[in-house]
């Protein structure tokens, strides 16, 4: 996420290396740098312009106290603006107060529309809401087919009506959803290649018909520019209350999420971060803020590990660890987790120094599932207790995974090294971090999968 923006940000502070305070001279150096860093992320000029000025107005003459140094109070700077610039705090979905409340979400074909549609009802689902899909896309081949296996996979019911308009069938969505008891009505509505005048007097006359108390446009947060360029024109039309950034698990470049909102006046409200159905997110400036500048996001992290980790499992896992009794099969349950909580990458991102430690390394998530075919060759036993692993047992267990006799010793090697640090981490009783410290920790090679 944001990996280029931020090499170049990192690259342009390092004018403050060695410097005691700011001046004139060096906050212009390097604010000139940051300025081609956003530019070259396809952030928008005027945006661009403006954000430079603000943060060379505060910058120069401030006075540095203290610890602090000059590149800190810099990226403090930077970091508040950017949170600023993406709208300070994360904007809710807007309930009626009177249900059920419509939500109509307009967008270009591609961008990743139908399937937003299934990750909101899954998300406000989890959060308490009845939600029903409305299918009025009647134009591109196997959309309400799409929008159908969604609404299976997620335990949502769809409406659709074959042979009528899309005015009609969102018309008659709000007597089927009040019949049935359903809050919330999440309407997918049809997208084009390009903007058309077609397109724009369809969504309109549906607004019209529906009075929809959200608005949201979704577009691709890949296509920079293109993305702001267009919700500025579904805004003219629709008036949007929200916008939707989908694919910010890829390499986004960071334009479309730097410059929509103050563009099109309207705030980020959820952004997708992978393809399985509930990979959603609420979006949250200073979180992105932090991930750009290089801080990482734990606060994420953490909320990720918490949907996941059910609280009895997690205090059953710290029991055996603290009497050392932690096994294969713990760390393959554990490893299922993580898969769950999105990509390896995304996740080691999230951790303060991560991203540039990482950076120069091709993270391939199948790594997990060749470690998890490999403790799956293995009997109840053999996980239990690896001790009992001679060499004819490794030979069968390579050949049952598929992988190297070398692979499997990897594995078996890397595992009692965690379990050592593991032992020493629960027999520290006043500070693990301290002991931690002073330990020779155990030398992790980069699995089968990993290249540099």
């Amino acid at each position: 996420m944001f990996e280029s923006l931020q090499s170049k940000l990192e690259s342009a502070l390092k004018v403050f290396r060695g410097q005691s305070k700011i001046t004139e001279e060096n906050i212009k150096e390097a604010l000139n740098e940051v300025r081609n860093a956003l530019l070259d992320a396809d952030v928008n000029f005027a945006v661009v312009k403006e954000f430079i000025e603000t943060v060379q107005n505060k910058a120069v003459g401030v006075e540095v106290k203290g610890n602090i140094l000059p590149g800190q109070m810099i990226v403090k700077l930077i970091h508040d603006e950017l949170v600023a610039l993406m709208g300070n705090g994360k904007a809710e979905i807007n309930f009626s107060s009177q249900p059920p409340t419509i939500i109509m979400v307009a967008g270009l074909q591609g961008s990743g529309k139908t399937t937003f549609c299934g990750k909101l009802a899954l998300h406000l689902k989890k959060k308490g809401r009845q939600p029903m899909l409305v299918a009025c896309d009647i134009y591109r081949p196997a959309a309400i087919e799409q929008l159908k296996m969604l609404g299976e996979q997620v335990a949502v019911p769809v409406y659709s009506a074959e042979g009528k308009d899309p005015v009609q069938i969102a018309k008659e969505s709000l007597g089927e959803a009040r019949k049935f008891a359903r809050d919330v009505i999440i309407v997918d509505t049809a997208g084009r290649l390009t903007i058309d005048e077609e397109m724009m007097r369809e969504v309109e006359n549906i607004k019209k018909e529906i009075n929809p108390r959200e608005i949201l446009f979704v577009c691709d947060a890949m296509t920079g520019q293109d993305a702001v360029n267009t919700a500025k024109a579904f805004h003219e039309s629709l008036n949007l209350t929200g916008v939707v950034l989908t694919k910010l698990d890829g390499d986004t470049r960071g334009g479309a999420a730097l410059s929509i909102k103050k563009v099109v006046g309207q705030p980020i409200k959820f952004v997708g971060v992978g393809e399985k159905v509930d990979a959603l997110e609420q979006f949250h400036p200073d979180r992105i803020a932090s991930r750009i500048l290089g801080m990482g996001d734990i606060i994420t992290l953490v909320e990720r590990a918490q949907q996941e980790i059910d609280e009895k499992e997690a205090a059953r896992l710290e029991e055996k660890i603290r009497k050392n009794q932690f096994t294969l099969q713990d760390f393959l349950e554990q490893l299922r987790v993580i898969k769950k909580m999105g990509s390896l990458k995304d996740l080691l991102g999230m951790i303060p120094g991560m991203d540039k430690a990482m950076r120069n390394v091709q993270l391939d998530d199948k790594a997990f599932s060749r470690v998890e075919a490999i403790i799956l060759s293995m009997t109840g036993d053999e996980r239990n207790n690896p001790r009992i692993l001679s060499g004819s047992r490794r030979r069968r267990i390579s050949m049952g995974s598929g992988s190297s006799i070398a692979d499997v010793n990897r594995l078996l090697s890397q595992f009692e090294d965690m379990q050592k640090m593991m032992k020493a981490v629960s027999q520290s009783q006043n500070n693990p971090v301290q002991r931690l410290r002073g330990m020779k920790m155990p030398n992790f090679k980069i699995p089968t999968g990993f290249k540099r």
